[in-house]
């Protein structure tokens, strides 16, 4: 694996740099940084999301022939890092990273042909459907039910935890379409409508104040057949597929040093004698190293044409541990200042009687957001089970 840029590499680095000066305003830059929650709301994504597409960028590791910028490795690394240090807002993955790589490796022509220039334009907001209550981590056990009825399929039950389905107008989800012995048998891969009548949503606050996630209810919900990807029955090996893209294919660590070098500034300030703080900051520093090599060696196997594979729960598991070390650093750096915590949302109106600088509004919030890091996505205990037995043949 190089380490070193090419003068091509250079060029195109200076031609991202570029586009930022030219595309990313204050505001977004502002937003972003007031965002605590894993998703920045649509209002801060979608400008950016229409900015990237227009230069077609917007999806970094699509194929060419699907729209894609059709990038190396190093200018997939190189767009990331600039984006990051830039501040530039995080698109939500649930589209681009993870419906999409789906659609483009299981769907049927008219699905593509439909769904991914919606995906690359943002035409489409698209929400997961997998978790259920009682269906967390043990995901195959399931119980919302799609039963064909002519060319629909009738879908009743109810996910939950469901990021952003308040904003959706799509949903991919696991559903039952029969029953068998084998629990991860009779599960399909459907593509949902979110406007269509039966849909409910209901709010979920989370610990740090913000509505990111929902519960959504289907009351004989009609689908259309077409929207069944791929095989009838074969959702679960689709659904495990799109799992290795959420864990796996993003670069994390970038961003992470980026948040790092925030709190390094707050800790200068707020607690600059406390030399046992600057130590753990110089260790997590490190982490984010190790880190980093391991998503730059699955980056170079997705662009050769392979999955991330079982090294996405070895990336899942130290992405969550680590984020959460840097947002506990955050906190620590901030001490009794940290009381001062208020509510966030980008953009709203600051209260600017508090003591906290700007930059450290979003501290506390990110780091009570960051408690769900190591459960949502696949428990850290599942994580470790899963690399358990495929990696070390346990």
């Amino acid at each position: 694996m190089r380490l070193t840029f090419t003068a091509d590499e250079l060029a195109f680095r200076d031609e991202v740099r570029a586009f930022l000066a030219a595309n990313l305003t204050a505001d977004l830059k502002r937003a972003q940084a007031l965002t605590p929650s894993v998703f920045a709301e649509p209002d801060i994504t979608k400008p950016w999301h229409k900015a990237l597409a227009k230069k077609g960028w917007a999806a970094p590791l699509w194929p060419k022939e699907h729209g894609g910028p059709g990038w190396t490795p190093a200018e997939i690394y190189i767009f990331e890092s600039e984006c990051a240090a830039a501040g530039a807002p995080s698109l939500s993955p649930l589209g681009i990273k993870m419906v999409g790589p789906v659609i483009i490796g299981f769907g049927s022509a008219q699905q593509k042909a439909h769904y991914l220039p919606r995906l690359l334009d943002g035409t489409d907001y698209w929400c997961q459907g997998y978790s259920e209550p009682g269906s967390g981590s043990d995901l195959a056990s399931l119980k919302t039910r799609a039963v064909r009825d002519g060319d629909h399929y009738v879908v009743n039950g109810s996910k939950i935890w469901t990021t952003h389905a308040h904003h959706a107008n799509r949903m991919f989800a696991l559903v039952r379409t029969s029953e068998s012995a084998r629990k991860q048998d009779g599960i399909s891969f459907i593509l949902i409508d979110m406007t269509a009548p039966g849909i409910s949503v209901r709010p979920i606050k989370t610990i740090g104040g913000d509505h990111e996630v929902n519960q959504v209810f289907f009351d004989d919900v009609r689908v259309p057949a077409e929207n069944i990807v791929g095989k009838e029955g074969a959702g679960w090996s689709y659904g495990k597929y799109l799992l290795e893209f959420e864990r796996g294919s993003g670069i994390s660590a970038i961003r992470m040093r980026t948040a790092l070098g925030r709190v390094r500034t707050l800790a200068a300030k707020y607690a600059p004698d406390d030399t046992d703080l600057a130590g753990r900051l110089d260790d997590a520093d490190m982490d984010i190293d190790a880190l980093e090599m391991t998503e730059l060696r699955v980056l170079s196997s997705l662009k050769s044409g392979a999955a991330p594979g079982q090294v996405s729960s070895l990336l899942k598991l130290r992405m969550s541990e680590v984020q959460q070390l840097v947002t506990s650093l955050g906190v620590e750096a901030l001490g009794a200042a940290g009381l001062a915590m208020e509510a966030t949302r980008p953009l709203y109106g600051i209260n600017h009687e508090t003591p906290l600088d700007e930059d450290a509004l979003a501290v506390v919030p990110r780091y009570l957001d960051s408690r769900a890091f190591t459960i949502f996505g696949g428990t850290s205990e599942i994580q470790r089970e899963i690399l358990a037995k495929s990696m070390l043949g346990l």
